[in-house]
């Protein structure tokens, strides 16, 4: 997409996206470095984890529904939207797993203290290579978000002829029935197939973003409305998770929860209807921008490139210290590598730039 044809808003949501999911796993390592138990929990850092461990769940939510106010609603080829599309997420996910097996590899045998590979015969070094792929690898967790992506984009040739076909008012009784869902499968915890809940769950979140960007309704065009409804669940989740200290240390929401469902509504909503946005300067522009095109890059890198420098450095600067370092290895790295990247044209395909 052009630079002159894209809307900034959706930039600001994706580079905000990124910089949650960034922000959620830094989290999660630092909350292993300092292995809270019942009582530290109730410290400064404890109340932090706890409510960045639930509010940083919005990345995933707010990438989907980026995917579904960008693509759903429009005239296309359903052989060209897999021609494109397809390739644009595959190709990078295969480019970064081999990086990272040799990557994997190399500070296994070079490095004493890490032991990711052993032994390095042929086989085994495939091994990694296939166990990256299906998230198996170390640090390879994160990957299982292209195989979901994968399921989406193959999903939404039949989402987008219906929404082509109908008018919002279907739309929004489809999210009534999928909101009542996720509130069973993913409040309740009732039990559903995986798979079910697999390509369920997020592809409602895709037709959430069409519906957002496109309803006229006041409720999701106010900002008063829309940090309503990011106040409300973000102090819900956080009172939550305390109330069940004593059973559950550092409770989580899942990502397709309802508060989570809700937070992310309320974020998109606010920046979708944000005077602010409209008069950002030009330089914080062309960095939220940027952020915005790196964004996938920078998911498929960030959590190897955490991984090994805490691996390698045994960070105990503390917790802020530590934050710190993190999050610039997570982020800003992340971001520096695939921007510089990006400018060599060989590599502008593989590396997740878009």
């Amino acid at each position: 997409m052009s630079s002159n044809k894209r809307i900034f808003y959706f930039d600001a949501l994706r580079a905000l996206a990124i910089l949650c999911v960034v922000l959620l796993h830094v989290t999660g390592h630092l909350g292993e470095i300092m292995n809270y138990n019942v009582h530290t929990i109730f410290s400064l850092s404890g109340i932090f984890e706890t409510f960045a461990n639930n509010f940083f769940r919005i990345g995933v939510p707010l990438f989907l529904m980026l995917s579904g106010a960008l693509l759903l609603g429009r005239d296309w080829d359903v052989k060209g939207f897999f021609k494109k599309r397809i390739p644009r997420i595959a190709i990078p996910f295969v480019f970064w797993s081999l990086v990272f097996t040799i990557m994997l590899v190399l500070a296994s045998y070079f490095i004493s203290s890490i032991n990711f590979v052993t032994p390095f015969g042929i086989g085994d070094i495939l091994q990694v290579f296939v166990d990256t792929l299906i998230c198996k690898a170390p640090g390879s967790a994160v990957y299982w978000f292209f195989w979901m992506m994968l399921g989406m984009y193959i999903l939404m040739p039949i989402f987008n002829r219906w929404i082509n076909n109908s008018d919002l008012r279907k739309v929004e009784a489809f999210l009534s029935i999928w909101t009542v869902y996720i509130i069973m499968t993913h409040s309740l915890m009732l039990p559903i197939p995986e798979y079910v809940s697999f390509f369920l769950s997020p592809i409602g979140f895709v037709v959430l973003g069409y519906y957002l960007r496109h309803s006229e309704r006041e409720i999701f065009n106010s900002p008063i409305a829309a940090t309503i409804l990011i106040i409300i669940p973000s102090v819900f989740m956080l009172v939550y998770s305390y109330a069940v200290v004593d059973s559950n240390i550092l409770f989580v929401f899942h990502r397709y929860s309802l508060p989570v469902m809700m937070l992310a509504i309320g974020t998109f909503c606010l920046f979708k209807s944000s005077s602010h946005l409209k008069g950002i300067s030009d330089l914080p522009k062309r960095i939220i921008s940027s952020i915005a095109l790196c964004s996938y890059g920078m998911y498929l890198i960030h959590s190897q490139i955490i991984m090994v420098v805490r691996k390698i450095l045994h960070i105990s600067f503390g917790f802020i210290g530590d934050y710190v370092v993190l999050f610039a290895v997570g982020f800003v790295l992340s971001w520096i590598i695939i921007y510089v990247l990006s400018k060599i044209p060989v590599l502008d395909e593989l590396i997740g730039v878009k």
